[in-house]
């Protein structure tokens, strides 16, 4: 409970602090901006290897190898893609339309770190956070804390050295879900960087700020028959090889043509990868998937062989995937479920009909919006691919877990890929500075409105005046009135009368008939100015009640001629 409290404190703490920096940093001129860029790509360029290594050992996950190639993929790719983006002062002028953009920064940055890439997600981060003036604090996953923690600190002394406020980039030193949750939720804090697990991402949703969280990515890969099958296996095996499958866009299954099966499966075996046996197969089902069915971490980022090994059975200490064919997709299958390591499912299917069928259904499993990779030379089949999949990022004829952030492909650089509607998030491109800036917009008037003529509003002085006076009208409407009224027609044979006695006199003779009940009038509902220059017409009221809906030209008229009687 205490480092729970501490862990509170110390987020607050660094918050107020992060704040009190970028009120200081947001008047930072581009020039400025880009010499601080500059100096934490040199840091990071310089520390890879080092922070990889301390990543590595902390975690156990991936290799130092590849996990220096992602630091330098973060500190040098990253910041040459960024560093021509207008992220200060005016960044758009359209002359013609006579608008103008200006970019305002979004102010303090809660970024959350996942422990399978601690320290190439710090420094891209930081470089895409600080491009827009925006400061930075880290919330590390609790089992690297050391790594993400190191690397924080040289992103920060580099970005102090050119001249950055103390604090525009911080981290957390006590994360606890109570010290994450305060960060997230803090009131100072404007937006939610957030990588990691499901659950944490819809924290990250639930914490009332604006956030760009991620999805899993069960990602499927297939294997039409017309690919360069050769290529396509090697590819797929970089993928998802590639730091022991620890990065989301990795494949987790090959889907493959009847027809090229074989081919297939002897390229596997012949660039390193074990097909397991059926047995093999259920002991490495096992080992994936706990009793609560869900992904068991131990072999998360391990070798094929420490999985297989794990699993109870034995590869050679250079096989580099462990591959097995799956019987179907969901929570049934293990072996269809994202693995975060070097262990692939294998499906077989007819054509491209079917293939895509599958890769949908793979999708469905936990890797919407994310990415999937087709192999072929058929054009078609790509453009179909394209138009059908769920998923947002589609690689041809590459490895899918390179070529979705960027490093193969020209996608834009980035280590958070957003899986749109589709996978719960709120957008499907890769993540960079453009997302993490607000843009004014100065706007110059380009016409005027036209003047509305309104016809004139014509009182009863008005129509008296041009009458002849209110006796005129009266003289007009009675004679208007009596010539609608009808005599009752004479019975037959009875002589009409020279003429029909006045109304009155029919009253007068019929004095037994009984009187209506007079009623009090009622409230109307709806007022509109026909129903106004009617009561003046005929010189009567309307009433009104409070829930009356009058229009304004209605109101207008009726105020000026005193028409509206209000019901209490």
């Amino acid at each position: 409970m205490d480092q729970d409290l501490e862990s509170i404190q110390e987020a607050r703490r660094l918050v107020e602090a992060a704040h009190d920096a970028w009120l200081k940093f947001e008047d930072f001129t581009e020039e400025q901006v880009e010499r601080i860029l500059l100096e934490i790509s040199r840091a990071g360029i310089a520390n890879a290897e080092a922070v990889a290594r301390i990543a590595v050992d902390e975690t156990g996950y991936g290799t130092v190898e590849h996990k220096t190639l992602k630091n330098l993929f973060c500190a040098d790719d990253v910041y040459r893609a960024i560093r021509p983006m207008k992220t200060v002062g005016i960044v758009n002028e359209d002359k013609g339309k006579k608008v103008f953009e200006v970019a305002s920064s979004i102010g303090v940055i809660a970024a959350i770190i996942p422990s399978t890439n601690p320290t190439s997600t710090t420094i891209y981060k930081a470089l895409i956070a600080l491009k827009g003036r925006n400061t930075i604090v880290f919330s590390p996953h609790p089992s690297a804390v050391r790594s993400i923690g190191e690397t924080s600190r040289i992103i920060a002394e580099a970005a102090e050295r050119a001249g950055a406020p103390k604090n525009v980039v911080t981290c957390m030193k006590l994360p606890t879900m109570e010290g994450t949750q305060e960060l997230m939720k803090h009131p100072l804090t404007s937006l939610i960087l957030a990588t990691g697990g499901t659950g944490l991402v819809k924290a990250a949703y639930s914490a009332g700020k604006p956030a760009f969280g991620v999805g899993p990515g069960n990602v499927p890969s297939y294997i039409e028959k017309t690919a360069d099958v050769a290529k396509a296996v090697r590819d797929i095996l970089t993928g998802k090889c590639f730091d022991n499958g620890t990065l989301c866009s990795s494949e987790q299954a090959i889907i493959c043509d009847e027809i090229i099966k074989d081919t297939v499966l002897d390229e596997l075996k012949k660039q390193g990868a074990h097909v397991c046996t059926a047995q093999e197969k259920t002991q490495l089902e096992r080992t994936i998937q706990t009793p609560r069915r869900t992904l068991n971490t131990t072999i998360v980022g391990k070798s094929a062989a420490k999985i297989a090994e794990i699993a109870g059975f034995t590869v050679p200490s250079n096989t580099r995937a462990l591959v097995a064919y799956a019987d179907g997709v969901g929570p049934d299958y293990p072996i269809s479920m994202e693995k975060l390591s070097p262990v692939l499912a294998l499906y077989v299917v007819k054509d491209w009909h079917d293939g895509c069928a599958k890769c949908i259904e793979i999708l469905n499993f936990g890797g919407l919006g994310h990415t999937l990779s087709v192999h072929t030379k058929d054009e078609e089949v790509v453009r179909q691919f394209g138009l059908r999949k769920p998923a947002f990022r589609i690689c041809v004829n590459t490895p899918a877990a390179l070529g979705a952030v960027g490093y193969t492909t020209n996608l834009f650089p980035s280590m958070t890929l957003g899986c749109g509607a589709a996978g719960g998030n709120i957008t499907s491109d890769n993540i960079s500075p453009l997302h993490l800036i607000n843009l004014k917009r100065v706007a110059y008037g380009v016409r005027d409105v036209p003047a509305i003529a309104r016809p004139p509003v014509k009182t009863v002085t008005a129509l008296a005046a041009a009458a002849g006076g209110r006796a005129a009208i009266e003289e007009i409407v009675d004679r208007w009135l009596g010539s609608r009224t009808t005599a009752p027609r004479p019975a037959a044979g009875v002589p009409a009368p020279a003429s029909a006695p006045p109304l009155s006199s029919y009253t007068q003779l019929e004095p037994s008939r009984p009187q209506p009940e007079k009623r009090e009038p009622k409230p109307v509902g709806f007022v509109c100015e026909e129903d106004v220059r009617a009561a003046v017409l005929a010189n009567s009221k309307i009433v009104i009640g409070k829930k009356t809906i009058i229009t304004p030209s209605a109101r207008e008229i009726a105020e000026a001629n005193d028409v509206f009687v209000l019901d209490e």
